[in-house]
């Protein structure tokens, strides 16, 4: 199902609201966001002016966002929302970014998942790059994430290379229970405990329910990003 996603993109002197108010979850294409008033992209209408924050929100479910070079394909910029209502200046704010004339703002929308399981996606960054993983976990279950563009495991997109954060977002409800690194022979790397975000009670971060930052493990063939959940509700 289609959804409505909006952000502020904004800076101490000006702001600008763009939408798309028919998201297609699930993918990348056809889910670039235009100015509410010109209908312009954010490089047409707004090059080389500088942002500092970006206030996402989505209606329901996960969902990523990027600014994009529409020429190179390049992301400089990369996110997610929160649900309606639940935004915060303070905290949705990004490092100073330069708006290239090509740029592009994209959004990555994910359903919520019915009862007894999570819609969760994951932006994992290596000395490789930054990707999106997600996963429809069942409760209790540990399940691989995958890359979004072309399905494929951690050690395969990121082979040969040096982990260095993962941030993760489930469903509005969910607690992220877990995140492991599998090696390539079933041992346990890494366990990362997760928790609650948003509206939730405990949860202490609006936009992750787990954001793992400063790490440095080397990626080998066949590793792969299992995560588990609960709590999970439409």
């Amino acid at each position: 199902m289609v959804q409505l996603v909006q952000a502020v993109l904004a800076n101490n002197r000006m702001s600008k609201i763009f939408s798309n108010a028919a998201a297609v979850p699930n993918t990348w294409n056809a889910n670039t966001m235009t100015d509410t008033l010109s209908q312009q992209q954010v490089g047409i209408l707004t090059p080389n002016v500088m942002f500092d924050r970006v206030q996402f929100q989505y209606t329901g479910g996960v969902c990523a966002w990027r600014l994009q070079n529409a020429a190179t394909l390049q992301y400089n910029r990369w996110g997610v929302g929160v649900i309606d209502g639940l935004s915060c200046y303070r905290s949705q704010s990004i490092a100073p970014y330069s708006v290239n004339p090509n740029d592009i703002l994209v959004a990555y929308p994910k359903e919520a998942a019915p009862s007894g399981s999570s819609s969760v996606i994951a932006w994992v960054t290596t000395t490789k790059g930054t990707e999106l993983v997600e996963a429809t976990a069942a409760d209790g279950v540990a399940i691989t994430m995958k890359s979004v563009v072309n399905e494929q495991p951690l050690g395969d997109f990121a082979f040969n290379s040096t982990l260095q954060s993962i941030k993760v977002q489930a469903q509005d409800s969910a607690t992220v229970d877990s995140v492991e690194i599998i090696s390539n022979d079933g041992g346990v790397v890494m366990t990362l405990f997760g928790s609650v975000r948003g509206g939730t009670l405990g949860a202490t971060d609006l936009e992750y329910n787990l954001s793992a930052t400063g790490l440095a493990l080397p990626i080998g063939k066949g590793f792969i990003l299992r995560v588990t959940c609960s709590g999970g509700t439409p």
